[in-house]
């Protein structure tokens, strides 16, 4: 079980780092280098999933060996876990939903900066096209 939460902390871990450099990418219009780091996020987040699986069948494995229901809150497994285990596991729990915060916020801010972009970019486009009126008097 400890293993498993290291290994969601790691990935999750790459995640934000990604999504932290996507921030970087984006503020500094670099459209190459945010196009080869969405192909990594998007490599990224299938490995989370799977982390998050591994987690989830050993929560259950554990939940099993403790004589609890296998679909018992990973809270109350830790309280039924041994004395010894118990600060380990709180301390990955809470750094896994942490990074899982940091990420989402991070993803909602790129959103933001991104259709900000496309929004400046589609106004321009406008603005240097000319309007069917326009068009037509000029022929």
């Amino acid at each position: 079980m400890i293993q498993a939460l290291r290994e969601e902390v790691t990935q999750y871990g790459e995640l934000l780092a990604l999504l932290e450099k996507q921030q970087q990418l984006i503020l500094g219009r670099s459209t190459d280098g945010l196009l080869g780091n969405l192909r990594s996020i998007h490599a990224q987040v299938p490995l989370v999933g799977s982390a998050r699986q591994c987690r989830d069948d050993c929560r259950q494995a554990l939940a099993s060996a403790l004589g609890q229901p296998a679909t018992i809150s990973f809270r109350i497994l830790i309280a039924a876990a041994p004395p010894h285990c118990r600060a380990l596991f709180e301390a990955l729990v809470d750094e896994i939903n942490d990074l899982l915060q940091r990420s989402q916020e991070r993803l909602r801010q790129n959103h933001r900066l991104i259709s900000r972009s496309l929004s400046s970019l589609h106004r321009m486009i406008l603005e240097l096209l000319p309007s069917p009126e326009q068009e037509t008097l000029c022929r």
